[in-house]
């Protein structure tokens, strides 16, 4: 799971501006929160358009049994 999260991560910066970061946290053994900054909206708008066409998303996203995605605004950060 994390050599397929890092190859998609990898093409990702390499084909379009991003993510910036991207922070992988443990919840339990099953329970993970990836979360993955981006530049702008336009940046986070080019990956969801690219990422369907990617193996490596395919393959990154074939470990999960129930993932979303949400995105929000940085209100603040210390």
């Amino acid at each position: 799971m994390l050599a397929a999260r890092a190859a998609l991560i990898a093409v990702l910066r390499a084909k379009i501006s991003g993510p910036s970061e991207a922070k992988l946290i443990r919840i339990d053994e099953r329970t993970w929160v990836d979360i993955w900054r981006w530049e702008s909206p336009a940046d986070l708008e080019a990956a969801a358009e690219l990422a369907p066409t990617l193996p490596e998303a395919r393959a990154a996203f074939a470990v999960a049994n129930d993932s979303t995605a949400e995105s929000g605004e940085l209100v603040d950060e210390r």
